[in-house]
């Protein structure tokens, strides 16, 4: 006999891992599907210490991203969640009985449908981000400003998130600048006018980061005016050592193999209402994928923990167990 999964989760992520422990733990039969690697953005963290519970490790280091992933998956585990390391391509969500169809052609069946799929910084697109992501380069102020106090950072960005975090982060960096592309901000005005009246806030418009550089750690970044065409690099001061770079030019929610299914808002987002139910019956999103205000671990974990209550609940009412 064909199996039929109670739940499917879509993304391995903390909302993901979140709703596997509460569905396994219902013993709903749970399968985890995940095209890449697990942990989603988190597991590029070094230091992760503003989750609740995280502590220093017997190296005395704070918990790291991928430490507290694999916790996640060992927890969901340890009470019978599946994890199978495939792409989804396709699906079916009409009916009772749903479908996702894999990569390599294996069709699951399922009960309900948790998509946990995330959302990924924009990325500047520069020689060296990605290897110094987590080294000096940053898309979260809240997760690692503290890692830069009495630092200069350089934050990029425009609109209202940029403007935002780079009032946050002058609490703990000795010195912000704010590189903008554009020749002024893209928020409100109100906004922008708090970033100009904080003295320890520099703002250069019409300014881009060009290449990011360092041997294992950031240490200098290649800048050019895009309208005089002037270029110059920055270097770390000698007793720094190092500095950092947050990046808040957007999200991409990582939403678009449902788009047309699934409702979402303009930028692909995925509404759902409180218990994270979509527009479909028996389909749940939860995580960095919905509209919200704040993209963190423990908000992720919360959405996952909520959808997988939700998919017990609609269960039990619709298949009666």
């Amino acid at each position: 006999m064909e199996k039929i999964y109670d739940v499917i989760i879509i993304g391995a992520g903390p909302a993901g891992l979140s709703a596997a422990l509460y569905t396994s733990r219902s013993k709903l039969s749970t399968l985890i599907l995940e095209k890449s690697k697990t942990g989603g953005q988190i597991v590029t963290t070094s230091e992760v210490a503003n989750y609740p519970g995280s502590v220093h490790d017997s190296d005395g280091m704070e918990t790291s991203g991928p430490k507290l992933i694999a916790r996640m998956v060992k927890q969901a585990e340890y009470f019978g969640a599946e994890r199978l390391m495939k792409e989804v391509v396709s699906y079916d969500f009409n009916g009772d009985i749903k479908t996702v169809t894999t990569s390599d052609g294996t069709i699951f069946k399922t009960k309900t449908i948790i998509i946990a799929t995330g959302a990924y910084s924009r990325k500047l697109g520069v020689p060296g981000e990605k290897e110094l992501t987590g080294k000096g380069v940053s898309y979260c102020a809240t997760c690692d400003a503290d890692f830069f106090t009495d630092l200069e950072v350089f934050c990029v960005g425009a609109g209202y998130a940029a403007a935002e975090e780079a009032m946050y982060l002058t609490k703990f960096a000795r010195k912000v600048t704010i590189v903008a592309r554009e020749p002024e901000f893209t928020c409100a005005q109100s906004i922008a006018d708090k970033v100009f009246q904080n003295p320890n806030i520099t703002v250069l418009f019409n300014t881009e980061i060009t290449a990011l550089k360092g041997d294992g750690i950031l240490e200098s970044a290649d800048f050019k005016n895009n309208i005089t065409g002037e270029t110059w690099e920055y270097v770390a001061d000698e007793d720094d050592g190092t500095f950092g770079v947050f990046v808040f030019i957007g999200y991409i929610p990582a939403t678009s193999l449902f788009k047309g299914t699934v409702d979402m808002d303009q930028w692909g987002y995925i509404n759902t209402d409180e218990l994270m139910a979509t527009n479909i019956p028996g389909v749940f999103a939860a995580g960095d994928l919905r509209p919200k205000n704040l993209r963190q671990v423990i908000t992720a974990a919360a959405d996952g923990a909520i959808a997988a209550t939700s998919a017990e609940k609609y269960i039990a009412d619709k298949f009666g167990h």
